[in-house]
């Protein structure tokens, strides 16, 4: 299940990534200085330009469902599995310090005469 869900958003996201490249800029700008707009409204893009940002709402959209559902997926199934390390680490035992004798302070050394 979470591959599924895996699979989808990146796919999801790499047309997401298409859409956004199609779109035609909605501000003057530089583009706006070096197009020609009135052709392009004459072909009827405006109409292609309305579904090109629905189907990227209706992705992005997509994309955060499934990110939200496979978050929750992940969730769900950590209690029933634990990893191998987690497993190895439980049942080493743990060294213990041996337990160090009183320190002992030397006795001042004796000068010689």
């Amino acid at each position: 299940m979470f591959t599924l869900l895996i699979s989808l958003i990146v796919i999801f996201s790499a047309l997401l990534i298409v859409l956004i490249l199609v779109q035609n800029p909605k501000g003057g700008g530089i583009s706006g200085e070096f197009s020609s707009s009135g052709a392009t409204q004459m072909f009827g893009v405006q109409k292609t330009g309305d579904l090109v940002e629905q189907l990227t709402w209706g992705f992005s959209v997509a994309i955060l469902v499934l990110v939200l559902v496979s978050n929750f997926t992940i969730a769900g199934t950590k209690e029933t599995s634990t990893s191998v390390n987690v497993e190895k680490a439980a049942s080493k035992a743990v060294p213990v310090a041996p337990a160090s004798a009183p320190a002992t302070t030397p006795a001042p050394a004796v000068p010689k005469q």
